[in-house]
């Protein structure tokens, strides 16, 4: 057997030879392009929640919003995938959960929060429209739920898709 022998450690300087490495970014920074996924989810998130938001502000001051990867929880029966009414789900996998607020580990309060899951809710998309509807959809339910109402009083477009 032959084996390659190197005489010299190999140092950035020659694996770039005479200055032809990535002088810079790819692309400027304000271009979206620039911008990671999970940065354009945190914009679509925060688009999708704006109307929510502006209809029903003064009862979500204490409500915060997460995005996460992948979901860290699990079914309480896996055979059946039975979720509790906080977490949103698309059989056995959750696409978001409603945080209630309480006392951390600490002994501190902590506020109540929604948290999407950010991968599975992309896998789920066809297309970026699609991603947003079902994002908008998703925290429509959170709302409702964390408010204690039905998510058609959250947004009463809800239902209209339905019909048609």
């Amino acid at each position: 057997m032959v084996r390659a022998r190197r005489s010299r450690p190999v140092s950035s300087r020659s694996v770039a030879r005479r200055g032809r490495g990535i002088r810079g970014p790819l692309f400027p920074q304000s271009l979206p392009a620039w911008k990671t996924r999970a940065e354009k989810f945190d914009l679509l998130v925060l688009g999708a929640f704006a109307p929510i938001d502006a209809r029903w502000h003064d009862r979500l001051t204490k409500l915060d919003i997460a995005v996460d990867e992948v979901p860290k929880i699990r079914a309480r029966d896996p055979d059946s995938v039975n979720w509790p009414d906080e977490v949103v789900a698309d059989g056995p996998v959750p696409l978001s959960r409603l945080v209630p607020a309480g006392i951390d580990r600490r002994g501190a309060a902590t506020r109540a929060r929604i948290v999407l899951f950010r991968r599975p809710l992309e896998v789920r998309a066809k297309d970026p429209d699609d991603l947003t509807d079902l994002v908008h959809d998703v925290l429509v339910h959170q709302v409702a739920t964390y408010l204690g109402v039905e998510p058609e009083v959250v947004d009463p477009t809800l239902g209209e898709d339905d019909e048609d």
